[in-house]
């Protein structure tokens, strides 16, 4: 089965992640699994992919409809044809569906990564109000129209970018999970040696955030709250691992706060569950609003306990006893003394505990859902993909 997934760049991020997981596990004799994406630039997953035997296909002009309709059936012909497009571009998978169809695709899925709660997280758009309104109602109606299956990372995720009645059509519309490879976080670390290679001392009582630098995972919260918690505890620590758009501009609000002293800006780093194991305390994940959170996954996989905003889905406390949920509305000062407490008065589970309450969670559990979906909707797919 030839699948076409599609996606902005294959950086560290929480969706090309799972995906390239997916791809490391995923059966390659059965499956082709090839990437469109909106970009010439390298991306950090790309040596990995195109050794695993899939191929990296550029599409331009995301911005401009026609010259990208142009584009994405040139890609078709070139590398095609496909079985599958995965479409995981969030309301733009409307178009790309709609694209696929039109180029007789038989299975266009579009998948649900994110859950936006108000009109500030369109901001970013550019655009006046009621143009966000009407693109993001505009592709919701293309989605319905041209998916042959939605998948969503939760249920918030689904109300999002499916129609308000989704959840009454689960032939169509599915609530599927995502996983994280477990057996990377069963390997020994030695914490002394990681802190001394990423230049915190012994000592420090170290704050961990993983994610990109974009205004929905709230890094400019996140040093409010540290400017509190260094006052309560001068060796504190905030590694902050990834990168992205907005990391100068929360740099320099540090600097601001003369704080520095207490971060380390580790950027991409492919060593994250080391990381979470032998340097992180706490982790610390006060997101405006989140699709899932494979982070918060893989927090719970090292046995952290993490401090979180309570509008992060409830499916991603697999285990509720390291997960503390606090209203975004309290202060910095409260979510300072709440990190303090998580990191302080907790003791790790057994490795034995973490994997019975992650079974379900695996990434072959999620490659397992996958293929079944795949297959199914190739079954039901009709004879020609065409919009009629």
């Amino acid at each position: 089965m030839r699948i076409l997934h599609v996606v902005g760049k294959l950086d560290y991020g929480g969706v090309e992640t799972w995906l390239v997981q997916v791809l490391r596990h995923i059966d390659r004799q059965k499956y082709q699994m090839d990437f469109l994406v909106h970009t010439t630039d390298r991306g950090l997953y790309d040596e990995e992919v195109r050794a695993l035997g899939s191929r990296i296909v550029p599409c331009l002009s995301h911005t401009h409809p026609l010259q990208y309709a142009f584009n994405f059936r040139r890609a078709l012909r070139q590398y095609g044809p496909y079985d599958v497009v995965h479409s995981h571009v969030h309301h733009y998978s409307g178009y790309v569906l709609l694209l696929a169809a039109m180029a007789g695709v038989p299975v266009r899925i579009a998948h649900s990564h994110s859950a936006p709660r108000s009109t500030e997280a369109f901001q970013g758009l550019g655009r006046p109000a009621y143009l966000r309104t009407t693109y993001r109602r505009t592709m919701q109606a293309m989605i319905g129209l041209c998916a042959t299956r939605g998948l969503a990372v939760s249920g918030e995720a689904g109300d999002h970018l499916f129609s308000k009645n989704w959840r009454n059509d689960p032939e169509q519309w599915q609530l599927q999970h995502l996983g994280i490879d477990l057996s990377r976080f069963d390997i020994p670390v030695d914490r002394d040696s990681l802190r001394r290679a990423v230049g915190i001392p012994s000592d420090a009582l170290v704050i961990g955030h993983v994610g990109r630098f974009v205004a929905p995972k709230n890094h400019a919260f996140l040093v409010e709250i540290a400017r509190d918690l260094v006052k309560l505890e001068p060796k504190a620590v905030f590694l902050l691992v990834g990168d992205g758009p907005i990391r100068a501009e929360i740099e320099a609000k540090v600097n601001r706060y003369s704080i520095e002293k207490h971060f380390i800006f580790a950027g991409s780093r492919s060593d994250v569950p080391a990381l979470m194991k032998g340097v992180m305390d706490v982790f610390l994940f006060p997101s405006l609003y989140e699709g899932l959170g494979l982070a918060l996954l893989e927090a719970q996989a090292a046995g952290l306990t993490s401090v979180v905003s309570d509008i992060v889905p409830g499916e991603s406390d697999v285990i509720p006893t390291l997960v503390d949920r606090l209203a975004l509305g309290n202060s910095a000062s409260t979510w300072a003394h709440a990190v303090l407490a998580g990191a302080r008065h907790r003791e790790r589970p057994h490795w034995c505990q973490l994997m019975d309450g992650l079974a379900g969670r695996s990434i072959e559990s999620s490659v397992g859902l996958l293929t079944s979906t795949y297959q199914r909707s190739e079954r039901s797919a009709p004879a020609s993909g065409r919009l009629s």
